[in-house]
Order: structure tokens, then sequence, then C-alpha cells
């Protein structure tokens, strides 16, 4: 309830305001004990969110010990450590809500309480003192006698005094309970208001971090569903075991002993047997004999290291022993000692006995033959690596994206306040951030930074590949390139939210940091990059001219066992697909041929500005082509110009001519043909946009530069940045088209991931799928088909299809990793000749 005094009436004093007074004064007081109440029970909720972190920090420790125990199985290790890591997640978004209590509810409103109420309380103090003063002068001039002048003179005095001290007092005490009405509703909306929205992003985190891992939980609930099933049919196989075990006859329980020289452990035969101690007292021991590379050995528990009881068998005999007490002994004999054993049958004792002979006998027949046992063994070994070679790319391509990107200059730390082991990062800006600063990051929006886990997401080659190239300390450079000529703080690790957030904001949505060029100092790099460029082209040596292809022969493939429904898929999948293409399509994944290009000084692999290998090239590989794929060249040999002229017509695309303005998009347009990425990141932090158009160049914007320049991570950075990558030139053609044109496999790939159209048509009726059938580019040709062919399936599954057929994405995928980490099998093709009519 809001009451605000008037002050006419206060001077008047009469029972009105009075009256008001002490209705103000219940109200204040009402307010105080309200507050108080609420302060405490906000402390209380505090220590209760505090235990309450406690005792989940200790929960996931739990998880995570669990998760070490179960080393050995792969699903479960793995799932209950990414959900360690969600939970812990989530207790550090508590973490930062229950601080966010502390400062919103009990500092505020503790402050609202010892400063402003106080005030009250000290005014209302001083008017109830001046007010029976008052009372009193008034009392006193009325008594006053008539016939006591000096009396009525000093009464009078002190009435007139007081009647000042009064009317100064009231005013002042008025004008405390207006402010403190006043106030009252800003404060307590304030400390709300921003508890309420420490709320909403508590839980924003939340959802954003669950979102990533329901990806991971829909898989897991996908096996669990088959792990179900699999453990009601073992379940009932080992109950049909266990009940045709029950039938047999155990009259005879003697253990089943079998030799076995050629057993893969090397063990031939192994078994309980008693063995009589050398000692004076001669006792009788039971344990696990074996034997195994020609020797014989025990152990007495399984983790025990063996006991040798014979080096080598060929220098041993075996013979029965019936004159001692015990029944069915045999003494093993060597030339330096004997050792004395008994079995627990007749027939386990003839099964021994049997066995050492026949080991005796087999180490002496085999003695020549160890060395080329040996040969065979580590030929065979060598060559399971060889075929495995793909697995273990695969492996190595699938280390932990964290441990790459912490390998980058400056990435241990987070970028905008120094918290080291950071476990985030801001793809399209490539920097690594802590948890506090990746939730402010999220709040700016994703057109200025889009946030993703380096240890729950997982990470595309070319995204990678990406994060690696920039790095903490390029982006600084560029962002924080005039901090320290103003003055200005960067954060550290643990200081307040909103100052982070502030710093934040400033640095990346002001771009307060930021050194602008000057107009000569921006001509100086944009003819620099475009001279990089021009060196960058004139270093590509020139195409060799084509070979003839070979005449092709027919492909014999395997008999399939496929279903009816397979049958099915096959003929959908042939209406769309060739010969060539689907020859193309299998050799990929075909790891038993032999590598599809060969290496060599000319093989035109691109390097980016600081050599580092590139993944895409342009000239063609003869000797890697199979069959097919020579036929379908075979049809457009006749029409397509020579190599030469061919790569000619692609260099002359990208000329440097000397614009009417220099500008930041400008900067953006030759950096992406010259893959020089800190200069691109640099150009968009002076303000470029993504989607410039270079009027004075057909039109083209720097995504299509990107794709001249022939870098698969200069097209992935202006794609993460908001590039259209459906943007068309003058001609019609978007940097799909120019992509098929230039033969650039990586890139093409790349687009159709990215929603490339690949049915638009340029201004000549041309499709990216007609260039590259034109151009005998069976490659290019499978991937448009391919996507193609998902885009119908989807289409036919209605309007809540899920991502596409997952074949689909398994080749995209597998395309992606060989134009990362493999580019060489993409080196097959030549340019398509834009001029051809």
């Amino acid at each position: 309830m809001r009451i605000m005094l008037d002050f006419e009436e206060c001077l008047k004093d009469s029972p009105r305001f009075r009256a008001t007074i002490e209705e103000v004064e219940g109200d204040v007081c009402e307010l105080e004990t309200k507050l108080d109440k609420l302060v405490k029970l906000c402390i209380g909720m505090i220590d209760a969110g505090k235990a309450y972190n406690a005792a989940n920090k200790q929960f996931v420790n739990g998880i995570r010990e669990l998760a070490q125990q179960s080393t050995k199985d792969e699903v479960i290790e793995s799932s209950l450590t990414k959900f360690a890591e969600s939970l812990q997640e989530m207790i550090n978004y508590h973490t930062i809500l229950f601080d966010q209590a502390q400062r919103s509810i009990k500092s505020q409103l503790q402050t609202f309480m010892k400063e402003d109420l106080r005030k009250f309380k000290d005014a209302k103090k001083q008017f109830d003192k001046v007010s029976e003063e008052k009372e009193a002068a008034l009392t006193k001039n009325a008594q006053a006698p008539r016939n006591k002048q000096h009396e009525v003179e000093e009464a009078t005095s002190i009435l007139t005094a007081t009647r000042k001290c009064f009317r100064h007092i009231v005013l002042d005490y008025v004008l405390q309970i207006n402010v403190l009405q006043s106030k009252r509703r800003s404060e307590i909306l304030k400390s709300m208001l921003s508890f309420m929205y420490a709320h909403l992003t508590f839980f924003h985190q939340g959802y954003d971090l669950f979102s990533e891992l329901q990806p991971l939980m829909k898989q897991l609930g996908g096996q669990l569903d088959q792990l179900v099933v699999d453990a009601a049919k073992e379940k009932r196989d080992m109950e049909l075991k266990h009940s045709t075990i029950q039938q047999k006859d155990f009259s005879n329980d003697d253990t089943k002993l079998e030799y076995n020289v050629d057993a893969e452990n090397g063990i031939a035969m192994e078994g309980y047997l008693f063995k009589r101690a050398s000692n004076a007292f001669k006792t009788w021991n039971r344990r696990w004999f074996s034997i195994q590379n020609n020797q014989l050995v025990y152990q007495k528990k399984f983790k025990d290291v063996p006991t040798v009881v014979v080096e080598d068998l060929r220098l041993c005999t075996v013979k029965h022993c019936e004159d001692i007490e015990r029944r069915f002994c045999f003494e093993v004999v060597s030339p330096t000692k004997s050792c004395m054993m008994q079995a627990d049958s007749e027939k386990l004792r003839q099964a021994w006995v049997k066995a050492v002979q026949n080991s005796i006998a087999t180490a002496f027949r085999e003695k020549g033959d160890d060395g080329e046992k040996l040969d065979r063994k580590s030929s065979t070994s060598t060559g399971s690596l060889d075929s495995s070679g793909e697995p273990r790319e695969k492996s190595l391509k699938g280390d932990s994206a964290l441990q790459k990107v912490m390998a980058i200059a400056g990435n241990t730390a987070c970028c905008d306040c120094g918290q080291p082991d950071p476990r985030w990062a801001s793809i399209n800006l490539g920097i690594t951030l802590c948890i506090q600063c990746s939730g402010i990051h999220r709040s700016l929006g994703v057109h200025f930074s889009k946030v993703r886990s380096l240890t729950l997401d997982t990470w595309e080659p070319e995204l990678l590949k990406l994060m690696c190239e920039l790095g903490n300390g390029v982006i600084n450079q560029i962002y924080e390139a005039r901090r320290e000529e103003l003055g200005a703080r960067k954060p550290h690790p643990g200081d307040p939210r909103h100052e982070v957030e502030a710093y934040i904001k400033a640095k990346y949505v002001e771009r307060r940091f930021v050194r602008r060029p000057s107009d000569d100092e921006l001509k100086l790099k944009v003819v620099s990059l475009s001279k990089q460029e021009k060196r960058l082209s004139n270093n590509s040596e020139p195409l060799p001219p084509r070979a003839p292809p070979p005449t092709p022969t027919p492909k014999q493939r395997p008999a399939s066992g496929a279903s009816a429904a397979a049958g099915i898929e096959e003929v959908r999948r042939e209406s769309l697909f060739g010969a060539d293409e689907l020859d193309s399509l299998f050799s990929y994944f075909d790891t038993s041929s032999k590598l599809r290009s060969i290496k060599s000084e000319d093989s035109g692999i691109q390097r980016s500005a600081d050599g580092s290998r590139e993944m895409l090239a342009n000239n063609a590989s003869t000797n890697s082509l199979n069959d097919t794929e020579a036929a379908v060249e075979a049809e457009a040999e006749a029409e397509a110009p020579s190599c030469c002229a061919e790569a000619e017509v692609c260099k002359e695309q990208v000329v440097f001519s000397e614009p009417k303005e220099y500008s930041p998009g400008l900067q953006l347009y030759w950096a992406s043909c010259a893959r020089s990425l800190p200069d691109m990141a640099q150009a968009l932090a002076h303000g470029a946009e993504v989607n410039w158009i270079n009027a004075d160049d057909d039109k083209r914007t720097p995504l299509i530069m990107a794709v001249h320049g022939g870098s698969l991570v200069t097209c992935e950075f202006l794609l993460q940045n908001g590039a259209g990558v459906n943007q068309q030139d003058v001609h019609g053609r978007g940097p799909l088209h120019h992509a098929t044109i230039l033969g650039h496999t990586g890139q093409v790939c790349l687009f159709l991931k990215r929603g490339a159209n690949q049915n638009a048509a340029d201004i000549d009726d041309k499709t990216p799928l007609s260039i590259a059938v034109e151009a005998a580019n069976a490659d290019i040709v499978t991937l448009l088909r391919l996507a193609k062919m998902n885009d119908e399936m989807r289409e036919a599954e209605g309007p809540y299809s899920q991502s596409g057929d997952e074949t689909y994405q398994d080749i995209f995928q597998d395309f992606s990793q060989m134009a990362s980490n493999d580019p060489d099998k993409l080196n097959r093709f030549q340019p398509y000749d834009s001029s051809k009519q």
C-alpha cells in the first residue's frame, strides 16, 4: 500500500494528518517485518541450495566412480562420463543461480532495510520528540497568567521557537516518508526482477545443455531396448543350457581334459593336480598346472606368476608311480630334479602322462619350425594392421576435440576472462570460453556468437580445422587492439557476472576495442591480399594433359542375398544413379582396394596461407579412375577442350581491378580468396557484411571467392558467420555452381550439408548436376544425386520425417572426413569449362 503525505497538511498538524502518520508508521513497521522474513527465508534457501549442491557433487562423483569401474563396458563408461559432465554443468549453473539470489534478494533488501528504513526511524524519533515539546509549549503558553508579563513573554517565545522547529522537522519527516514510499517499489521490483532473470538464465542454460545431450539420450534409448531384448534371449538360452546340463549323468565326475597343441592361448593342457613339496615334511598341495611353451608350470592363484617346474620338456621324462601310498601318482623327471604329482582319478593320470609325452615329442618335432612360426605370426600381425588402416585412421580422427583445440597457443585459458581449462567454444569466432562466459555469449544471440561444448558435442572435421586456424590469440589481437589504449580492464576469473557481461558486450557487440584502419591502411591491405592470391594461383603448376581413358571392362560384384525390400530400395536408387556414379561411390568404401590416387609432387594439393595442407585440389589423376568412371569421362571427352585450356579459364576468373572505393567488405572479399582467416576475421570486426557484393566483379560474394581460393576452412568460416549459401552472381551461379565448375568435391559436400539448392539454374539454364555430368565428374554427380535422393525420401516420409537416410548421412560424413584428412582421394577431376556451350 502506497500512502503519500501532503506538505501543506503536515503544517496544520490536523487530526487527519496524525491519523495518516499513524497509518504510515504501521505500514512501514509491517513492511520491515515482511522484508526481514523474506531475507531470512532467502538465506535459508541459499544454505539449502548449497547443501543440495554438495550432495549433488557427491552423487556426480559416485557416477564417475561407477564409470571408472565399468571401463570394460565402453557404452556404460562413455555414457556415464557424459552424464556426469552434464550434471556437473548443472551444479555450476545452480551455484551461479544461488550467488545471484544472494546478490539480488539478500544484499539489496538488507541494504534497503539498513539504510532507508533506519533513516525513517531516526526521523520518526525526532518527530515524536518535537511533537511532545510542542504540546508542552502550548500547555505552558495557555497557563501563563495575564498579570505576569514576563511569564507571558517567555511562554510566547518558547512556543514560537518550538513551532518553528516543529515545522522544520515535520517537513523533513514527511519528505522521508514520501521518499521511502516511492523507493520501496523500485527496490523490491528491482530485487525480484534480477532474481527472476537469474532463473531465466538458469533454465535457458539447462535447456541448451540437455538439448545438446538429447541425441545421445535417444541413441542410448534405442540401444537400451535392444539390450532388454538381448538379455531376455540370453536368459532363455541360459535356462535351456541349465536344464540340459541337469539331465546329464554325473556318475563319473572326472573333469574332461584334452591335449591341444594348437590352442590359441598356447596352453596345450591345464587342470588341478596335487604336488608333493620338496621339503622335509613332503606335504601335498593342490595347484593349477598347465603345459605351455614346452614348459610345465603351476600357480596357486590366477594372478600369481606361474612357477616353472620343468624349463624344457625335451630334457625330461614322465613315469607312473605305483610304489607310494597315494593313488594316481606320476613323476616328471629332469636332469636336475624330479616332481611328484597326483591326479584325482586314474583317467586323469593317464591323460596327464599322455599329454606330457606328446608335448615332449612335439617339442622335438617343432624345434626347427619355431623361426617360421614366428615369421608367420609377425606377417599376420602386420597384415592386420595394414588392412585395418581405415579404422585406425578413424580412431585418430575420434580424438577429443578438446585436446586438438587446446593445442593452439592461447586456447588453454578463456578468451575473455582468462579462466584456465575452458570447456566451451564460440565456433564462428574460433575461441575457447569458460562456462560463465559461454552463458554470456549465448545471451548475445547466434548472430554474434555460436557456443558449442568441447566435450559434449560432436565436431565435424572442417569445423575443428576452423577452430585450429584461429584461436584466442588471433581474435584478441583484433577485438582487444585498443583495450590498453582506452584503459579498459579485462575481467579476471571470479569477477562478478555483470562486470564480465559488460566487458563482453563492449568487446563483441559494440566492438569498442577494435582498431579501425585508415583509408591508406585499408587500401594497402586489400592490394596485399590480392597479390597474395595471385602468388598462390601462380604457385599451382599447370595441369598435365589428360591421358586417353582405358577401355571399360565390366565389373563383377558379389551376389547379394538381400531381401525383397532391399531389392525395391536398389531399384529406387538405380533410378537416380548410373553405373559410373555407383562405382565411384562404392570404390571409396572398399577397404580392400588400393589407394585411388597417386601422391606426387604434381598432385596439386593447395596449401593454406600458413603452409598447412588444404583439402581441395582441382587437378586430375588419371591412374585413379576405375573402369566405369573412365567410360563416363570418355562420353564427354569429345565435347571437352584440353585440360590446360580449362585451367586457364579457371585462372582468368579471379582478376584484381582498381575499385571505386576500399571498404572492409572488399578486404573480406580478397581475404576469402587468399585463404587468410585472420584477415577475414579482422574485416568482419571492422564491420564488413558477410554477404557483401562486389558490383565491379560480376556481383560475386566472399563465399564465391572462397570457392575460387580453394579452401574448405574459409568457406566454413563464412557459413558459420551467416554467409548465404545460395546467393548468386550476375551469371546466376551460386557457390555450389562454382564449386562444381572447379571440381572441388569437398566444397560441394559442405554446401549440400549447409542446405545449398542443387536445383538452381544459371542464366544458361544449367544446374550443378548438369555441369557435373557434362564434366564427367563422377564424384560430384554422386553427391548431388545422393542429396536429391535424400530430399525425395524426406518428402515421401512427410513433414515429421527425420534428418534423412542414414546411408546418406554416413556417406556425406565420410566425404567430409576425406576432404579434411585424406584429400588425395578426391584429386580425380579436371575443372569444368564454363565457356563451353
